[in-house]
């Protein structure tokens, strides 16, 4: 995985929207995947497809953590997913 088979991130926040929670059964119904939680285990922080050769969805911003020769693990993910299927067409 991205983060190395971590169990816990820590992330940085800087927004006031959240997934309704209402929504969630329906959303892994629909095969979505939520991947990450928020520290009390109640709203989604990162949602994925697993069917999907790349479809992550943050709540977080990577672009906060990340450096010009050490991207954040979001975006060097998003890069190796683009040449892999860049290798298919």
């Amino acid at each position: 995985g991205l983060y190395g088979g971590a169990r816990s991130i820590s992330e940085r926040h800087r927004h006031r929207y959240e997934v309704n929670v209402h929504y969630r059964g329906a959303l892994e119904a629909a095969g979505l995947r939520f991947s990450g939680m928020s520290p009390d285990g109640v709203l989604p922080e990162i949602v994925e497809r697993p069917d999907h050769p790349w479809f992550v969805g943050v709540q977080f911003h990577p672009e906060l953590k990340s450096k010009p020769f050490d991207p954040h693990p979001l975006f060097a993910g998003f890069v190796g997913a683009a040449v892999r299927q860049a290798r298919l067409v």
